[in-house]
Formats: C-alpha cells, sequence, structure tokens
C-alpha cells in the first residue's frame, strides 16, 4: 500500500485515497470530500479502478496462459512505478527538547454532542520519539488498548468509540520511553502515568476546548509537560 492508492474500508461504507501514513498501523485516506479519515491499515483494503466481473478475471487467466515464458528482468516494474520508500527527518521544533505528551479525545461532530462518537489520540509534543503503552483498568487486572511509536511533534489515532464505552476508560495508564534516532541526546526518565478520565465531561460542551493539536475542540489531558509528569503512578 502506498501514497496514492484506491482503497475502501472493510468495517463500514466509504474509501478513497491514500494521503499519507500515521506510525506503522494507521494510514490517512482522503475521502470525496477532502477530508483525511485515519484508518487501521488492517480495516482497509487496495481496490483498482476497473471492475471484477468473474468473466474478465477468466478471460485474464486464459490471456496470461497463452503469454511466452518472461524472465523476472523484463516485468521488473519501472523505477517511476516503484513505491516511494524514502521519509525525511522529523523536523525538531525551539524548546521541543522537554518532553510534553497528551491523551486527546475528539468528538467527531461536536453540534451533536448527545450523539456522536469520539476519537481518541496520542499526542507526542517533543522533540523525541516516544514508544508509549496506553492500559485501560478491569478491576484489578489491566488490558492493552493501544501501544505504538510516534515521531516527534506529531499525533497518534488510538481508536473510535462511543459513550457506551465510557466505562472501559475511566481508568486508564500511559506508559512513555523517550529517545532520539541517529543523535545523541539527553536521557529521559520513563514516564508511568495513572490518568483518570471523567465520563461525566464527555456530556458538557464547554469541556471540549480549542488547542493546538486539532482544527476542532478537544478534551486534551496531560501526561507529561515541559518535563514534569502531572498524574502519576
Amino acid at each position: 500500500m502506498k501514497i496514492g492508492d484506491k482503497v475502501r474500508f472493510l468495517s463500514e461504507v466509504g474509501g478513497g485515497r491514500v494521503s499519507g501514513f500515521q506510525g506503522k498501523n494507521i494510514v490517512l485516506v482522503e475521502d470525496e470530500d477532502g477530508f483525511d479519515v485515519p484508518m487501521k491499515i488492517s480495516e482497509v483494503v487496495v481496490v483498482g479502478d476497473e471492475s471484477y466481473e468473474t468473466t474478465r478475471m477468466v478471460e485474464a487467466k486464459q490471456r496470461g496462459s497463452q503469454q511466452p515464458n518472461v524472465s523476472r528482468e523484463e516485468v521488473e516494474t519501472e523505477p517511476a512505478d516503484r513505491p516511494v520508500t524514502f521519509r525525511a527527518k522529523p523536523e525538531e521544533r525551539k524548546g521541543g527538547d522537554k518532553l510534553s505528551a497528551f491523551l486527546a479525545f475528539v468528538p467527531m461532530d461536536v453540534k451533536e454532542l448527545s450523539q456522536t462518537r469520539f476519537e481518541s489520540y496520542f499526542v507526542n509534543d517533543s522533540n523525541y520519539y516516544m514508544r508509549y503503552v496506553y492500559m485501560v483498568a478491569e478491576n484489578n487486572s489491566w488490558q492493552v488498548r493501544s501501544m505504538g511509536e510516534v515521531e516527534p511533534n506529531t499525533k497518534e489515532f488510538i481508536e473510535e468509540f462511543g459513550r457506551e464505552n465510557l466505562n472501559e476508560i475511566e481508568h486508564a495508564c500511559v506508559q512513555i520511553i523517550a529517545y532520539k534516532k541517529d543523535k545523541y541526546f539527553l536521557l529521559k526518565p520513563t514516564v508511568n502515568a495513572l490518568v483518570n478520565i471523567d465520563p461525566v465531561k464527555f456530556y458538557k460542551v464547554h469541556t471540549f476546548r480549542e488547542n493546538d493539536f486539532f482544527e476542532q475542540p478537544a478534551l486534551i489531558y496531560t501526561i507529561i509537560e515541559n518535563d514534569v509528569q502531572k498524574v502519576r503512578l
């Protein structure tokens, strides 16, 4: 799967073209309205622009069986047709060497707060890579909800959920290891933070506020800010 591929969603109606990626597990799909929709890579499938009717598939197989043997070098794709594998290194910003990370909850339709579903994100607001684990408590046990590596000064989509799931995420824990790649850096302590998510706030419009990370209002929980851990285990 590469940028420009046409894809469709597996678990819901819709699709579009691949416009980018977030981390290793999330693909950004540009829909027909021009909006980038984050989806798990496992939840999308690449589709072609043509119709794959049975008769056409049979004809294609028949044509293929009539073709002479062709060497691997002859069928090698042209360089321009190969997917782009180069990725620019993340840019660092002034003041970003102090760790800041947040859990963010964004209503999908803030104008219909009584009915809307929500999206959750891990926000890395620093010049460090962060490998995180997001867990929730169930009685005396814990369950991993999401994990991954987040590049500097980016955010990663965690999941979509409804109000029926609020009790599941009420008691959360986030663990973080921070580092830089291909350069020396100051060692940062491992973050191990409890986050108590108040379900009542998801019913109040004023708790979703303007912020620096999203175009729409969001409920932001601070995990660590300017190297100061706000909530501790």
